[in-house]
């Protein structure tokens, strides 16, 4: 049976974490308030639009929140170019992935313009044909719509796929989305994840094998009410 993989970007393929901490750093430095570094963590994998409102509570028009939100990630861009490297494993699973001609897609919190650069200085934009990003979406994860339009756009139901994670809160959306879920403990501890339907520490320890084997037990799990 046909299956297919959505890979999150942050923390799955990359380790742009302390890229991100850093953009938040200088960009409240310049617009006058700081984010705790236990604030950062747990909102970690949350699209600006849903950061932000936290942070601020109503204190930010929706003009000047877009205007802080692409300021930081254009503060992100330029702290991250020529520094992002892949996390281990992470190349030679989509080109294994890929190899087999399994249906692929990304599914990210992150703006379309952070994706493109990240994929292209990884030298595997061309792998993505289908990508679903915080542009595409009007609810952020925990709220599975992402991994959900991903799979569509795979023509593929949520239980054929495999979301690949490292967020509390992107595990929570594979979930509920019906997807199995392969959770990597790059930015979180491994009983953070353990919700996840298998968890590792990276992706050297994962291959299309295990892919499989986690839809399939996700496919016959019995039905819950």
């Amino acid at each position: 049976m046909a299956y297919g993989v959505i890979f999150d970007l942050d923390g799955v393929l990359v380790d742009s974490s302390a890229f991100h901490r850093e953009s938040w750093r200088l960009v409240g430095r310049e617009r006058g308030f700081e984010m705790s570094d236990e604030f950062f963590w747990r909102t970690f994998g949350m699209p600006n639009r849903q950061i932000l409102p936290m942070l601020f509570g109503n204190g930010l028009s929706e003009d000047a929140m877009l205007e802080l939100s692409e300021r930081k990630e254009e503060v992100f861009r330029s702290l991250a170019a020529g520094r992002i490297r892949a996390l281990p494993g992470a190349i030679e699973l989509v080109r294994a992935v890929t190899a087999e001609r399994l249906p692929i897609a990304l599914g990210s919190s992150t703006p379309r313009s952070n994706i493109e650069a990240i994929l292209a200085a990884l030298g595997i934009r061309s792998d993505f044909t289908q990508i679903v990003c915080a542009d595409d979406v009007v609810e952020g994860k925990p709220h599975p719509e992402v991994f959900l339009k991903a799979a569509a756009t795979l023509a593929l139901p949520p239980q054929d796929c495999v979301v690949i994670e490292d967020a509390v809160v992107g595990v929570d959306a594979a979930r509920a989305a019906g997807a199995a879920c392969l959770a990597v403990a790059t930015t979180h501890a491994a009983d953070k994840l353990r919700h996840a339907h298998r968890v590792v520490p990276d992706l050297t320890y994962a291959d299309t094998a295990l892919l499989r084997s986690l839809i399939d037990s996700n496919r016959n799990a019995p039905a819950t009410v």
